[in-house]
């Protein structure tokens, strides 16, 4: 498949890296059938018993991969009076200046000088870059 420039891509990215959280009534007899699991290299807490995570804390981190796939975050960060270049669309090799940054939306607008005028823009975060 041939990549078009400008074009949207979905990558992912790992919130924990490595890590697995495991809801069980904790025994020796479960915690040693976790602890005898291939690939698993050690726990987070004490060399004897493992750390219990708070319920809310599992729901917090739970709630923050859900949110991740739900909305995910550009590459690239702008703000506000960001000096940009649109590389993409109808205003292509036009410079301006971020007015507004939408992340939720993934939009930003910007105010391109045309004609001597500052014209407000919207564009896509993938459509300009950071001069």
């Amino acid at each position: 498949m041939e990549m078009v420039k400008g074009e949207k891509k979905t990558t992912s990215r790992k919130f924990y890296p490595g890590y697995i959280l495991i809801k069980m009534a904790m025994s020796d007899e479960t915690w040693h059938i976790v602890k005898n699991t291939p690939k698993v290299t050690g726990f987070v807490g004490g060399k004897n018993q493992p750390a219990s995570v708070p319920e809310e804390d599992a729901q917090r981190i739970l709630g923050q991969m859900a949110e991740g796939t739900l909305r995910p975050k550009p590459k690239m960060q702008l703000e506000v009076g960001d000096n940009v270049r649109v590389v993409e669309g109808p205003f292509t090799n036009f410079n301006g200046v971020v007015d507004e940054v939408k992340p939720d939306k993934g939009k930003v607008r910007v105010l391109i000088s045309i004609f001597g005028r500052s014209t407000p823009v919207e564009l896509e975060f993938f459509q300009v870059a950071k001069i």
